[in-house]
């Protein structure tokens, strides 16, 4: 059975519960939009959860079924008040303390409607936030941090895994919002030490814990390894029969010195190695990953030397990156999957990201090995994936264990058994 299927559609706006039995968990996260880590995420606390009743739900109402996602509901249309019956929200992970409403909408449109949108919209500050709380329906300048200061129906608010590395820079009123619903959780688990410090300067505590995606191995890795002898994954297997490297870049490398570097540093691996690249999108949302942007960088490359995977599901995603002989992209997702199958994975830094800053180097800077490479400039992505290959299997496998191992211990530690 695929991971999740046992989910059965969004929930009446009104929930119930037998006397004896806990109220529902609302699983809560960005998982009403294409993104690698938010379609993942609620998978995995859905499995750490045998036998609850369970809602997911966004911002949005969406059906992301047709990517391995959920039929997601929508916060706002569940009945939350204060006179409603009891139920608690484990908000799943993702970089969701720096997330601003504006972010939020703009990703939830189609592709095709954002840049219009954005266009329209940047001049027209007023116009602008109605649209917003409209689309949202929620006034929230953080809208994926949830509390019972506006939910009271919550009888437990948990954070496990998220992340927010931007917090600091962050408006001050959003900031001030965000801190003041961590204050009111249950428990809050972070991600890297560069938002647990953040939350430490606010006087704020907080868990240390992996992503929730380091678990990906321990409970999908039967279902993604089956994934991975049928359709495109078998079929980009055969292409490359000596196997090959998965890449993956945002939107933010679209300028031609960076696409061109791109494509130089992929040949280099090609070269050496004797293997092909496979280009992916980790992202379908706006402001992530461009379909065209990756076939460029295919024609920039070695004739036959790369191809671009079309599939956006999320178990194709993981199977196809699981099948490579190692990752280099700019999704943090990406390298966990690739770190939690063990193998060597190294992270491209945005050309607008300054001072080591983003969350793909704070996160490796808290779990990796010394050796292992962090993010690294379009310049150094070919040095950077050698250095990632020199980490033995044995390193790989200890890490990816341990830190399964510990996320486990922690979401254990965040959502007893008896909750």
């Amino acid at each position: 059975m695929a991971p999740g299927t046992r989910f059965d559609g969004p929930r009446r706006r009104t929930m119930s519960q037998t006397v004896d039995a806990p109220g529902p968990v609302i699983l809560f996260g960005a998982f009403d939009r294409h993104n690698l880590g938010d379609l993942l995420f609620p998978h995995v606390a859905s499995a750490l959860l045998p036998g609850r009743d369970l809602i997911f739900a966004g911002l949005a109402e969406r059906d992301l079924r047709h990517h391995g996602g959920h039929r997601v509901v929508a916060l706002s249309s569940l009945a939350l008040g204060a006179r409603d019956p009891p139920c608690s929200l484990i908000h799943v992970g993702g970089e969701i303390l720096d997330c601003d409403a504006w972010q939020a909408a703009v990703m939830l449109l189609p592709p095709e409607e954002a840049r219009p949108a954005i266009t329209y919209l940047a001049a027209r500050p007023e116009e602008r936030q109605t649209w917003v709380r409209g689309l949202l329906g929620s006034a929230a300048r953080a809208p994926y941090v949830v509390s019972r200061r506006t939910c009271p129906a919550l009888t437990r608010v948990v954070h496990a895994g998220v992340g927010g590395t931007a917090l600091d820079r962050a408006d001050a009123g959003l900031r001030a919002e965000v801190l003041a619903d961590l204050k009111a959780a249950d428990a809050v688990g972070v991600r890297d030490r560069c938002t647990l410090g953040h939350l430490a300067a606010a006087g704020l505590g907080a868990r240390l814990m992996p992503d929730p995606a380091v678990m990906v191995t321990e409970l999908f890795a039967t279902y993604i390894r089956a994934r991975a002898d049928t359709g495109e994954v078998a079929r980009a297997r055969r292409a490359f029969p000596r196997g090959f490297v998965t890449a993956q870049f945002s939107a933010d490398f679209g300028d031609d010195e960076s696409l061109s570097m791109i494509a130089t540093q992929l040949d280099r691996i090609v070269v050496r190695h004797g293997v092909g690249v496979l280009l992916f999108r980790a992202g379908a949302a706006p402001w992530h990953d461009d379909p065209a942007l990756l076939d460029r960088v295919v024609a920039l490359m070695r004739p036959g030397s790369a191809r671009r995977f079309e599939s956006l599901d999320l178990w194709d995603l993981c199977a196809l990156v699981a099948s490579g002989g190692a990752y280099c992209g700019s999704s943090l997702h990406g390298r966990i999957i690739a770190a939690a199958f063990a193998l060597p994975h190294v992270n491209l830094r945005s050309p607008a990201e300054t001072g080591g800053t983003g969350k793909q180097a704070a996160f490796a800077a808290t779990w990796d090995e010394p050796g292992q490479p962090g993010a690294v400039d379009p310049s150094d992505l070919a040095e950077g994936l050698e250095r990632a290959m020199a980490v033995t299997p044995e390193q790989l496998r200890l890490r990816a264990a341990r830190l399964a191992r510990r996320y486990r211990d922690d979401f254990s530690a965040l959502w007893p058994a008896s909750t």
